[in-house]
C-alpha cells in the first residue's frame, strides 16, 4: 500500500506523521520505504540527522536522471533501488530529500515527467508500505505523490483556516482520482495537536464528522517528547514505545489499514 501524506498548508506535522508511521510499520514486519518529496528534507532530517548530507544519491538525482533518461535504462547504475537507502530503523528505507528539488520543478513541470515517480515505485521491489511525504503546495512534486499513492491521508490542525481549506483539499484529491490515478481514495483525515481539554478543536473536529469527512481515531495530541525526538533523530515511536502520543500512533496505523480495507471491500 502507497500512503500519501497531503496538505497544502504547512505546520500541519506531515514529516512527523509520515516518520512515525512508516516507523510503525517497519516495526509490524511490513517492508517499509518513505519517500521525501519535501525540499526542505524535514523527514530526512528526522530520521538522519547530520547523516544525511553524505547520503547519495538523493530524490533530487532522481528526478534529475527524468530528466536526462538514464533513470530505468540498462545500466545496472540506474536501478531504482540505488534511491532506497537504509534507516537507523530496523525495515525502513528511505529516498532521501534533497534541498535542490525546486530547481528542478519548472523543467520536471514543463516536460510533464508527473508519472515518473509512479513508475519508479512500481519497478521497486519487495515493499508492503510506501509512505510519501510532500512539500506544503500542490506542485509537481505532490502531485506526482498523489498519482503514485493508492490512498491519501490528510493531516488537520484543529484550526478554523483549516477547516475551511479541508473542502478544497478533497477537491483536489477527487480531480486527481478522476483524471490521473482511478485507484486514489482518501483514507482519512487525521486530527493533529488535538487539545482534549479545549473547547474549540472539540468543536471543528465534531463539525468534521456531522458534514461526513473521514476523521479518524485516535487523535493525535501536542507532546513535548516529539520536540526531543526530533533532536535526536529517532521516530517517538521508537524512542519512547510507552508514551501516550506513541501508542496513539500505533493505534492510527491500525486504524488507516482499516479504513483501506473497508474501502477496498466495498
Amino acid at each position: 500500500m502507497r500512503y500519501v501524506i497531503f496538505n497544502r498548508k504547512g505546520g500541519v506535522g506531515k514529516s512527523t506523521i509520515a516518520v512515525n508511521l512508516a516507523a510503525v510499520a517497519a516495526g509490524r514486519g511490513e517492508r517499509t520505504l518513505l519517500v521525501d518529496l519535501d525540499p526542505q528534507a524535514n523527514a530526512t532530517q528526522y530520521l538522519l540527522g547530520r547523516d544525511a548530507a553524505a547520503i547519495t544519491p538523493t530524490i533530487g538525482t532522481l528526478f534529475d536522471e527524468m530528466l536526462s533518461f538514464r533513470l530505468l535504462g540498462n545500466a545496472p547504475s540506474s536501478t531504482p533501488e540505488r534511491f532506497a537507502h537504509p534507516t537507523p530503523v530496523n525495515g525502513l528505507d528511505l529516498m532521501v530529500g534533497d534541498g535542490g528539488l525546486m530547481d528542478l520543478h519548472d523543467k520536471l513541470s514543463s516536460r510533464h515527467k508527473i508519472y515518473k515517480l509512479r513508475d519508479t515505485l512500481a519497478a521497486l521491489d519487495g515493499y508492503d508500505t510506501v509512505v510519501l511525504d510532500t512539500p506544503p503546495a500542490l506542485n509537481f512534486f505532490t502531485t506526482s505523490a498523489l498519482i503514485a499513492a493508492d490512498t491519501c491521508l490528510i493531516p488537520f490542525d484543529c484550526d478554523d483556516f483549516s477547516r475551511r481549506a479541508l473542502y478544497q483539499l478533497m477537491g483536489t484529491v477527487r480531480e486527481m482520482r478522476d483524471d490521473h490515478n482511478p485507484r486514489l481514495d482518501v483514507g482519512g483525515v487525521i486530527i493533529n495537536f488535538f487539545q482534549e481539554r479545549a473547547r474549540l478543536p472539540q468543536q471543528l473536529v465534531e463539525e468534521l464528522r456531522a458534514e461526513g469527512l473521514p476523521v479518524l481515531e485516535p487523535f493525535l495530541t501536542q507532546s513535548v517528547k516529539v520536540r526531543e525526538s526530533h533532536q535526536v533523530h529517532q521516530p517517538l515511536v521508537q524512542m519512547a514505545p510507552r508514551h501516550k502520543l506513541a501508542e496513539r500512533f500505533v493505534a492510527l496505523y491500525g486504524a488507516i489499514q482499516e479504513a483501506c480495507d473497508l474501502e477496498a471491500a466495498s
